[in-house]
């Protein structure tokens, strides 16, 4: 059994505590100016409560923080303000940047593994994947932790910022391509063609992103695009300035 602190228990954060509570470990958090949710979700996941951040650092080998990106620094800083010797994993989806002024914040001292978690919150059937980056001896145990979970460890090499490195490219596309589906949809719903352009989409064949060989492609003839690009512009400009209705919120029935 390895003595784990989750830094905190969001609705991922309490999906990675009941894996690691599931596998035989005892986890900590610190209840102090938490929500009546995060309550929730910490007793839900079986985790432990500690009176105070000094004393689960003190108890735990690894901590894990689990929060939203804007402030990742400010929980590795609450730990680094305290003496903590074990392993700490950051895994935020934060930039190569932010993790690596993470690692020089909490060392000396700790161990510092760059982790990045791809997939929904793990249990109850799905599964997710935790790709770690950082020195061997510190990745092995915190994979070690997640042995037969629904959390597939893998590793994205030794250096720090490599994983989250990983995370900003595929987030880069993943949440560019949902605001472009977004747009398109909107367009084509202003001029009463929302169906037809469903109907497109459906019989479209798109690898985009799990067949990079076909970029050298793409760049050869992305000049003969911009012409069009620009007509797609002009629409869009179009649909805005002359039905202002469409950028209203739809109303709730």
């Amino acid at each position: 059994m390895t003595v784990v602190t989750v830094l905190h228990p969001g609705s991922m954060g309490a999906a990675v505590i009941a894996e690691l509570v599931a596998g035989g470990h005892e986890v900590l958090w610190v209840p102090k100016e938490r929500s009546e949710n995060t309550w929730r979700r910490a007793r839900e996941a079986r985790a432990t409560p500690c009176d105070s951040l000094a004393e689960a650092l003190s108890r735990s080998a690894v901590v894990l923080s689990v929060c939203p990106p804007q402030v990742a620094e400010d929980v590795a800083a609450a730990v680094a303000a305290h003496t903590f010797a074990g392993v700490y994993v950051d895994v935020n989806a934060v930039s190569p940047q932010r993790v690596q002024r993470i690692a020089e914040e909490i060392r000396p001292g700790s161990e510092v593994v760059d982790g990045a978690v791809f997939g929904p919150p793990p249990g109850e059937g799905r599964k997710a994947r935790l790709y770690l980056s950082g020195a061997g001896p510190a990745v092995d145990l915190v994979e070690t932790l997640f042995a037969n979970s629904s959390l597939d460890v893998r590793r994205a090499g030794e250096a720090i910022g490599s994983a989250s490195a990983l995370k900003m490219a595929f987030a880069s596309y993943q949440k560019a391509a949902r605001t472009l589906a977004g747009v398109s949809h909107a367009l084509a719903h202003a001029h009463g063609v929302g169906d037809q352009l469903t109907a497109e989409a459906e019989i479209m064949v798109s690898a985009i992103l799990s067949d990079p060989g076909y970029l050298p492609s793409v760049a050869a003839r992305a000049w003969r695009w911009a012409p069009e690009m620009e007509e797609v512009a002009d629409t869009l400009r179009a649909a805005a300035y002359s039905r202002p209705s469409w950028r209203r919120r739809p109303t709730m029935s």
